[in-house]
C-alpha cells in the first residue's frame, strides 16, 4: 500500500535524521521525500501500517494525507 504524508523534513539535516529512522522502522519498505513540494511529501510503499508507526516518531512531524 502507498502512504502519503505531509512532513516537517525541509532540509538536508532533517532528511538524514529521518532516513536513519525510516530505514530502522521500515526495513522492507520503499520510501522517498519530495522536498521541492511545499508540504515536503513523504511517500511510503509498505505492507505495514505505516501511518501508525510514523505518527508517533520524535524525529519529524508527519500527517497522513488522503
Amino acid at each position: 500500500m502507498i502512504y502519503v504524508f505531509k512532513t516537517s523534513v525541509d532540509n538536508q539535516a532533517k532528511f538524514e535524521s529521518a532516513s536513519v529512522l525510516l530505514n530502522e522502522l521500515l526495513p522492507n519498505s520503499e520510501w522517498n521525500f519530495d522536498l521541492e513540494d511545499c508540504d515536503n511529501i513523504l511517500r511510503v510503499d509498505s505492507e505495514l501500517n505505516v501511518a501508525e508507526i510514523l505518527q508517533n516518531n520524535t524525529i519529524f512531524e508527519c500527517i497522513e494525507l488522503e
